[in-house]
């Protein structure tokens, strides 16, 4: 069974800086493409940053300079650097992957982890 694992998350003044990580374990053979979402209560998870087994990323537009996505595949895993943190970067961050397996490609969302920006 896949399983997503998040770390990272906590809290931090405006200006500063976290890292997330994202393991993914289990039964896994390749792993296609990788994001981070977050979500605050009340909203719709929203599209972070992306990176796709090729190494392609795109970005939502308000992290677009100060978000770094990244992954390394021998361990499974994605990171996002964020720097220049602003209160409105407050929310719940989720790992999201797709992975193959014998019968096709799943869609697998890690547990979140909670980031709160200061000001």
């Amino acid at each position: 069974q896949v399983q997503l694992v998040e770390s990272g998350g906590g809290l931090v003044q405006a200006g500063g800086s976290l890292r997330l990580s994202c393991a993914a374990s289990g039964s896994i053979f390749s792993i296609n493409h990788m994001a981070w979402y977050r979500q605050v209560p009340g909203k719709q998870r929203e599209f972070v940053a992306g990176i796709t087994s090729d190494g392609d990323i795109n970005y939502a537009g308000s992290v677009k300079g100060r978000f770094t996505i990244s992954r390394d595949n021998a361990k499974n895993t994605v990171y996002l650097q964020m720097n220049s943190l602003k209160p409105e970067d407050t929310a719940v961050y989720y790992c999201n992957a797709d992975i193959p397996d014998y019968s096709g490609s799943f869609d697998y969302w890690g547990q979140g982890t909670q980031v709160t920006v200061s000001s």
